[in-house]
């Protein structure tokens, strides 16, 4: 079996480095490939991404030359993902690269059934994330539980594990934050069962380089609904 991580990097200077450093050092019971699409990045993000890649970094660098967006990003990582699964991972240091296996034993413990694999943060008693933020997607989750008849937990999650021929047949069209409920959607549609698995989570704030805003709330909203009554 192989691991494809997908890492998609807007203006992450600061983090991605060590982010690389800590997928590049996990141990997997699988072969992996570490795959960086940078949207466009106007700091030294790029030049991180390029110093590791020289140092003998076993990594594919796909670069968007403007600023298109997470969705735009993972959909551009998809194509070139050549594993049987793919594992959204962010540039940022939120999402402990050491907790990839945890995602993977569920996947391990069932090789011939498609299953796709959640990290949730609220699994987990410890989250540590801004009230408004837990709140946001505490109701995000909420709301597609009510829609799509689920049990989840924490459909915003980040760490999503998916098999790869699932992924490739999404018509994925959402292009920024919204394409974390596309995702969901689409495996709901399609009968793949969601297996959630307890995560740490370290928030970060704006400041630190956090992107999201509660108005990226409303378009995740929309497309719950659209894709569900329209």
């Amino acid at each position: 079996m192989k691991l494809s991580i997908i890492i998609p990097a807007y203006n992450e200077e600061n983090t991605i480095s060590e982010v690389l450093a800590r997928v590049n050092q996990v141990k997997l019971p699988c072969k992996k490939e570490v795959i960086i699409v940078n949207d466009g990045s106007c700091d030294s993000t790029k030049n991180k991404i390029d110093k590791l890649k020289k140092s003998g970094n076993n990594i594919k660098i796909i670069p968007h030359l403007k600023n298109k967006g997470k969705g735009a990003a993972i959909i551009t990582g998809i194509k070139h993902a050549t594993g049987d699964y793919i594992l959204i991972q962010d540039a940022d240091l939120e999402y402990n690269p050491e907790e990839i296996p945890l995602l993977l034993k569920p996947i391990l413990s069932k090789p011939t059934t498609n299953i796709a694999v959640y990290g949730s943060r609220f699994m987990n008693n410890k989250v540590n994330i801004p009230t408004l933020y837990l709140w946001g997607n505490k109701i995000l989750t909420t709301v597609t539980n009510l829609l799509y008849a689920t049990k989840l937990t924490d459909m915003e999650t980040c760490y999503k594990l998916i098999p790869a021929s699932v992924m490739r047949k999404m018509k994925l069209t959402c292009r920024s934050f919204d394409i974390e409920p596309e995702i969901t959607i689409n495996l709901i549609k399609n009968n793949i069962p969601i297996v959630e698995v307890p995560i740490s989570y370290k928030s970060r704030t704006h400041k630190a380089g956090k992107k999201i805003t509660f108005k990226d709330a409303f378009g995740a909203i929309k497309t719950l609904l659209s894709n569900r009554f329209f």
